[in-house]
């Protein structure tokens, strides 16, 4: 029987610490979690503490460095380009350009800097994207050659704080001659582009800087590059120079004296004033380039640091394609210049003799084809057939001979290869061979084919040096040196073949006719000089084209060399729709009357010196001028030949 609920015992209190209320509870809660987070940020620290000073402390030392220090880089001249006598034909000039720094760049002020600075603002936007995905350290160039007012603009919105990422440098400006002269051979240069920097051959070199791009500019720009230097400043957090740490000056590129012969340059300039075409001087003796135009030309100046979009697009829209090396790129039929060629090559395999004799009645029917000439020429051999420039005699000729023999000497006077002149994107040119046809077009040869090409013309092409070389070492006796415009470009085993010296003065009698004897190059002849050559007419298209096209005129061609029986120089003259090659004579006259002038001045000068005499101190020109006799320091004057006075055989 259970007891009474008052006499029942007491159940044991434990104590209330043991069993917490639901407040204490909670307050523990929040001390254990307290506890922990403060452990977690303990060891996040201790984390980043290792990373910046265990792992990789130089990166975050220079973050930290940037944040005060300023690294500008102080870009090195490029080296000057001089004439053979040391006249300069390419200078650096001291000029300001604009910088963006990228760790203080806004993309919205770019507008109001491309107005202040007279930018495109698409240009300038796409300029600024190339480096967006980059290291924040490096700048970018905006602007170079600023005028008074465009740095007024950037000091004033800079020292007030307006656009603190624009920063003034001072760099050296290019400056290339005015009106496009020499403009296809000296090159220019520009900022490397995205494409070059893929490619394994600029790997050393980075965003943004200044390199060549065409012509001597990007053969030689090894050389002609300097190495930069840096300067460090401290800047304070609006980008204001405060102190300068320290500068490490550039070092300028060398310089490089070419063989180019400033005077005559500017006489070949004049000539083709107004044309399409190209003019190559040189000496055959050496293979030294002492002109070469490409016309219609273009202004390097406006590629000196970035060329504006319009700009560009002028260029190349262009039909007369201005940024065409025509001396070294253009690829025509040389017409009646193969003729030489052609008569060297009858006369080495004894297809002819001097005394060979053709009738021209004003053309000849080959395999059921009539071939025209341009007028009846009678009875013709190789010195009239020469001098006359008489195609039926060279028909004749070469059916007699055939495609096989005439590739072969094509080819050895150096046609359908590159010459090796030292300047980049070189065309071959084309001799055509049975061999040649079945590879390129899957045909076999036709016979008729052979006409054509016996007088210069049907796939025949070469380029205006390749001319100048293969008609000026065939005049010397059969060797031919690789054109260039350095001398350490000069090919010391030029290529040699056995002529028969007697043969090569039977077809230089024929090129002597050419000029002297009322053949069709008259207007090359100079009172006094002995001066050889032959014109060229080539088509450019069909007879059945051009009749319907009275525009599309023929190809002038002329090759010259002087003195005859002892040249000293050979000039080639492309007029790109010239029509005849007669009207090229007049251009090749002056730069060879040009050449022999200023020889005989420069001896008279030499022979008025006392022969003690003390020289007088070389002149340093300013960019642009071109006096005759100017002499850099450390450069000496090319050694003139001896004048010879050799007779006419």
């Amino acid at each position: 029987m259970p007891l009474p609920p008052e006499f029942q015992p007491d159940e044991p209190q434990l104590p209330s610490r043991l069993f917490p209320s639901d407040e204490t509870g909670f307050a523990s809660a929040k001390m254990a979690g307290f506890q922990y987070a403060t452990v977690a940020i303990f060891l996040f620290l201790i984390s980043g503490f290792w990373q910046l000073q265990i792992r990789s402390p130089e990166v975050y030392t220079e973050r930290a460095e940037r944040n005060r220090v300023r690294i500008t880089p102080v870009t090195a001249p490029r080296g000057r380009i001089l004439d053979r006598d040391g006249r300069v034909i390419v200078d650096n000039q001291p000029a300001w350009s604009v910088i963006l720094s990228r760790e203080n760049l806004k993309m919205e002020h770019l507008h109001e800097i491309a107005e202040g600075l007279h930018l495109d603002y698409d240009d300038l936007v796409a300029n600024v994207s190339r480096y967006l995905r980059r290291s924040k350290s490096e700048l970018i160039t905006i602007k170079g050659q600023l005028t008074l007012g465009e740095i007024a603009f950037v000091d004033s919105h800079r020292d007030a704080g307006t656009f603190p990422e624009m920063e003034l440098i001072r760099t050296p400006r290019r400056v290339y001659p005015a009106s496009g002269l020499l403009a296809h051979v000296i090159g220019y240069t520009g900022e490397i582009s995205e494409s070059e920097l893929d490619n394994p051959d600029y790997a050393k070199f980075e965003q943004g800087q200044i390199i060549g791009k065409t012509g001597l500019e990007k053969q030689y720009n090894d050389l002609l590059m300097g190495t930069d230097g840096e300067r460090r400043t401290v800047v304070d957090n609006t980008g204001r120079e405060r102190e300068v740490l320290g500068e490490i000056q550039a070092k300028s590129g060398k310089n490089l004296q070419t063989t180019i012969d400033l005077d005559l340059q500017a006489v070949a300039e004049l000539g083709m004033e107004g044309k399409r075409g190209a003019v190559v001087a040189l000496d055959p003796n050496t293979g030294e380039i002492l002109a070469m135009v490409s016309r219609p030309s273009f202004d390097p100046n406006k590629f000196a640091v970035r060329i504006k979009s319009a700009d560009w697009k002028e260029l190349t829209g262009n039909p007369d394609n201005p940024l065409l090396a025509r001396a070294t790129q253009a690829q025509f039929a040389p017409g009646s210049t193969f003729k030489p060629i052609m008569a060297i090559a009858a006369l080495e395999t004894g297809n002819i003799t001097e005394d060979t004799t053709y009738n021209c009645p004003g053309g000849a029917e080959f395999y059921g084809h009539f071939y025209h000439c341009d007028t009846k020429h009678g009875s013709v051999n190789l010195h009239k057939g020469i001098a006359q420039s008489c195609d039926t005699y060279f028909y004749q000729v070469g059916v007699k001979m055939g495609i096989d023999d005439i590739a072969y000497y094509a080819h050895m006077v150096g046609l359908g290869v590159k010459t090796g002149v030292d300047l980049p994107n070189e065309a071959s040119g084309t001799v055509p061979s049975p061999e040649w046809k079945l590879r390129t077009q899957r045909e076999k040869w036709y016979a008729g084919e052979t006409v054509s090409v016996s007088i210069g013309q049907g796939a025949l092409t070469v380029t205006p040096i390749q001319l100048a070389k293969a008609i000026g070492g065939l005049a010397i006796g059969g060797v031919w040196h690789k054109p260039h415009f350095l001398e350490s470009a000069k090919d010391d085993k030029p290529v040699e073949w056995p002529l028969n010296p007697e043969n090569v003065r039977k077809v230089v009698y024929g090129m002597y006719g050419v000029v002297n004897e009322g053949g069709t190059g008259g207007g090359a002849k100079i009172q006094g000089v002995d001066v050889c050559g032959k014109t060229g007419t080539a088509q450019v298209a069909s007879l059945d084209y051009a009749k319907l096209h009275k525009g599309a005129k023929e190809n002038s061609w002329f090759v010259s060399f002087a003195p005859c029986y002892k040249p000293e120089i050979v000039v080639a003259v492309l007029w790109e729709g010239g029509e005849w090659g007669k009207f090229s004579a007049p251009v090749a006259r002056d730069v060879l009357k040009s050449y022999f002038d200023k020889k005989t001045r420069l001896s008279d000068i030499e022979a008025q010196k006392p022969a003690a005499a003390t020289p007088p101190p070389a002149s340093i020109l300013t960019p642009g001028m071109f006096l005759p006799g100017a002499l850099l320091p450390g450069t000496q004057r090319a050694p003139q030949r001896q004048k010879l006075t050799e007779p006419r055989q």
